[in-house]
């Protein structure tokens, strides 16, 4: 592991993250935790860790997750088979009782389960309590029971970030026509969330280091960015593909008065502590001017 680590580079580790730990204090931040940092055991409990920290040192911690792997098992297990629109899964009855019994119960409860293990505080709620996020079908194309965010109702959030407990949110909606429950996109369930409750900061955990100028080149990331230059990126084909959806999440969280969101790599280990808590950072920060 080469050399130890001196009680005085340890202090000034510490005395490092002093300022951060103060400006960050009783502020609210969002994490969307997905990707590879669910997957792996070692990322997945350096996660855990990082936002217990997070919590106990004053910081009104919120946990959006995601689950797409989970619910691919668990529709491979019961043999049912996924149909796609335009590469979008589309959402029947059947697959809608997956979704909801696999984010809502398995997922949600192992990660609460996790941090409480951890000794942290956890409670696991999705969209549906409090009538959290109220959706509807999708417009633009059918998906089936796949929904848009119309309305966020976050005094469920509130009551759980004053009692002193991480809530761990899945992205599962209740219809507004007719309480059907609904698909949600966990992104954009976490910048509607951060939005609602004028977070400080939405963090979205991804695969990769942020957003690179060339990618092809892991070392061309550009670490800070403001609205009008990701509109020029965008225009330079620069942020492309599957980093649009990640980058519009972002631009509608700031939208929504966030101060700040970050595009981070959830494969490297505490990544959200050396996010917030050095001067270097770790991905890309996007400021709303």
């Amino acid at each position: 592991m080469g050399e130890t680590i001196s009680n005085n580079s340890r202090a000034a580790v510490l005395i490092h993250a002093l300022p951060y730990i103060q400006k960050f204090r009783g502020k609210t931040i969002v994490v969307k935790y997905g990707g590879n940092a669910m997957i792996n055991e070692e990322l997945k409990a350096a996660v855990i860790q990082d936002v217990i920290l997070m919590s106990c040192i004053g910081i009104r911690t919120v946990l959006v997750h995601g689950g797409g792997p989970e619910i691919d098992a668990m529709l491979k297990k019961t043999g049912k088979e996924s149909r796609f629109v335009n590469g979008l899964r589309y959402t029947d009855d059947e697959t809608m009782e997956i979704v909801q019994m696999v984010l809502c119960g398995k997922v949600s409860k192992d990660i609460t389960g996790l941090i409480q293990q951890q000794g942290g505080r956890a409670i696991g709620l999705c969209g549906i309590d409090g009538a959290m996020l109220k959706a509807r079908k999708l417009q633009k194309e059918d998906l089936g029971l796949v929904g848009e965010i119309e309305e966020v109702d976050s005094s469920v959030l509130h009551t759980a970030l004053d009692t002193g407990f991480i809530p761990v949110v899945s992205s599962v909606a209740c219809g507004i026509d007719d309480g059907q429950p609904l698909n949600i996109n966990a992104d954009t369930a976490a910048a509607k969330i951060a939005a609602s409750l004028h977070a400080e900061k939405l963090m979205l955990m991804t695969d990769v280091r942020g957003i690179l100028r060339d990618m092809k080149d892991p070392d061309s990331l550009i670490k800070t960015a403001d609205c009008n230059e990701l509109k020029n990126l965008k225009e330079q084909g620069i942020i492309s593909k599957g980093m649009i959806p990640k980058v519009d999440c972002c631009t509608l969280a700031l939208e929504g008065g966030v101060k700040n969101a970050h595009i981070i790599d959830g494969r490297m280990p505490h990544a959200l502590l050396i996010e917030l808590f050095t001067d270097e950072g770790i991905g890309t920060m996007i400021k709303s001017k």
